[in-house]
């Protein structure tokens, strides 16, 4: 291994050495030479190198050690993109700690708010859980590397594209590509920011619903921690944007400007913006909706926004016929050809073994109503289970930015969906449907799947 600095240059083999990983998501590590009795410290780095730097080199140390009998170029280059390692972050009990000594309320460090249903066994407070990284040299497309080369290259970028073009994906892979203690993950809904591992837009800018004044949120914004916050980020980063209101965006690049004590647009920050302006509109009070407009239409957004992409390659679908026929219908282009094309399908059977096809709606009271219907609908008497949060501190939160509600009410024939990925070989995936069959004396459900 080479170290190289303006003064020196030193050399030291990777030969008794010892690797600290328990912080690589947050791209921190540290390597331990007992013969040298030195320690080189990593902090920083982008999450998905440091993961590859530090898998190579236990790919390097297990061939010295004759452990592998397989060339470093092969297991390298015959990495699936689905290669998993897992991560123990911080405990529960550790972040507590720090929190209290800091004069701050406690909170769960990522990966560890689970919710468990009545009579399983709840996490303990030490348990240090675990955190899936894909380490494989996943390909981007080439418009998908276009986007990643800009983001890297310190422009402000915003990109779109329908649904099945990867941009959750991308962002992904941006936000492991960039520095993690100056990059900021936020999006405009807590279910959305839960995806991307981030926090909300409002809760990162701290000044509330943003229906107050500018000078008001400038000085909700100039709290210490808060301000410290903004301060400290160098990349925000801003999933559904389209959900965001033109009136909030303008008021935010204010703040940022005022607050970092930048004149610049957006205070300096980069921002990396994702959406679908033809999905989601800006999500404003019943009685601004009449008023509200996308952020693009913000005279903020024209003076922060350097390039924009569309990406146009559909992954999720395979069918050139149903590609078209979504993308006409996107943007609103709906001919006598595709009506009737879609008309063709409506006596289609898509049931089987007793699950119902699932009815997408656009609002969530919408398909409450459905679901609450559909089990009333039920013979037998209900059960309910109620969630057993990490942290109760938390549950309010839990609630509001995750799909699982605090309390399931159930009864034997309901529908089930699996909102995880419990044992892939097996299909059961998040996604995957069954039926309740019965429950155990214990309150335990059991179902079947389909």
């Amino acid at each position: 291994m080479d170290l190289r600095s303006d003064k020196t240059n030193c050399r030291y083999h990777l030969k008794g050495i010892s690797v600290h990983k328990k912080f690589m998501a947050e791209g921190k590590a540290s390597i331990s030479f007992s013969e040298q009795k030195m320690m080189l410290l990593i902090f920083n780095a982008p999450p998905t190198q440091l993961l590859a730097f530090l898998r190579t080199m236990f790919i390097k140390l297990s061939g010295d050690r004759g452990e592998s009998k397989v060339g470093t170029r092969t297991q390298l280059l015959s990495s699936k993109p689905s290669t998993l390692q897992e991560i123990s972050p911080v405990t529960l009990q550790e972040v507590n700690q720090v929190k209290q000594k800091a004069g701050c309320c406690s909170m769960t460090p990522p990966g560890t708010k689970k919710r468990t249903l009545q009579g399983q066994e709840a996490p303990r407070q030490g348990k240090k859980s675990h955190m899936s990284l894909s380490l494989g040299p996943s390909s981007l497309t080439q418009e998908q590397k276009e986007v990643l080369n800009a983001a890297l290259s310190g422009k402000n970028v915003f990109f779109t594209g329908s649904a099945g073009t990867g941009k959750s994906y991308l962002l992904r892979r941006i936000i492991g590509a960039l520095p993690p203690d100056v990059t900021v993950a936020t999006a405009s809904t807590g279910v959305a920011a839960c995806h991307i591992g981030g926090v909300t837009l409002h809760s990162f800018a701290g000044i509330g619903s943003g229906q107050a004044s500018v000078e008001r949120c400038i000085e909700q914004a100039s709290r210490p921690q808060v301000q410290q916050a903004w301060r400290k980020c160098r990349h925000l980063i801003i999933d559904e944007i389209s959900m965001v209101d033109g009136l909030f965006f303008e008021k935010l690049e204010r703040v940022a400007r005022v607050v970092r004590g930048n004149d610049r647009p957006f205070g300096g920050l980069q921002l990396i913006l994702c959406g679908d302006f033809l999905q989601l509109p800006p999500v404003t009070r019943e009685m601004d909706q009449k008023g509200a407009r996308f952020c693009f239409q913000s005279p903020a957004w024209d003076r922060c926004v350097h390039v924009s992409f569309e990406l146009n390659q559909v992954h999720r679908q395979s069918d050139p016929v149903f590609i078209e026929i979504l993308q006409n219908v996107r943007i609103g282009r709906v001919t006598p050809e595709i009506t009737a094309q879609l008309l063709a399908t409506m006596d289609h059977k898509v049931e089987r073994g007793g699950i119902l096809a699932t009815q997408l709606c656009s609002h969530m009271q919408d398909a409450n109503l459905i679901n609450s219907s559909r089990l009333n609908n039920l013979a037998g008497a209900t059960r309910t289970f109620e969630a057993t949060d990490s942290d109760p501190y938390l549950t309010k939160m839990l609630d509001q930015m995750t799909p699982v509600p605090s309390s399931l009410v159930l009864k034997v024939g309901a529908q089930v969906m699996l909102m995880k990925n419990i044992n892939v070989a097996d299909g059961m995936v998040n996604g995957a449907r069954g039926i309740i069959t019965s429950f155990d004396d214990k309150g335990k459900l059991c179902a079947e799947q389909h």
